[in-house]
């Protein structure tokens, strides 16, 4: 099992908005491109000092790398630039894989 990590850091002017917009429409389109089982999307409690935005981490499961670098090359560019135009560098994302050693 894979996890492909989306770490998004949210100006606090925005903040509710983006969760509302991740939650009815980005996450939903990603998932519907079938390359992922779940997801789950977490705060991160304890920002760094001198961090002002809200961190959120979205967590995709997927089976294995071909099925996240699939997803990658057919979806991802486009599904990241819709972000991009909706809030620009109000939103700042990086993006970790992790492999599940137990479950």
């Amino acid at each position: 099992m894979i996890i492909y990590n989306v770490t998004c850091n949210v100006n606090q002017d925005i903040a509710e908005e983006w969760l509302s917009w991740m939650q009815e429409v980005h996450i939903p389109e990603v998932m519907e491109t079938g390359f992922f089982t779940k997801y789950r999307l977490v705060k991160v409690m304890h920002n760094q000092a001198g961090d002002d935005g809200i961190n959120y981490s979205i967590q995709y499961h997927t089976e294995n790398e071909q099925k996240l670098n699939e997803y990658q090359t057919l979806h991802g560019p486009g599904l990241k630039q819709k972000t991009l135009e909706k809030y620009g560098e109000k939103v700042l994302a990086f993006r970790t894989l992790l492999e599940v050693i137990v479950d």
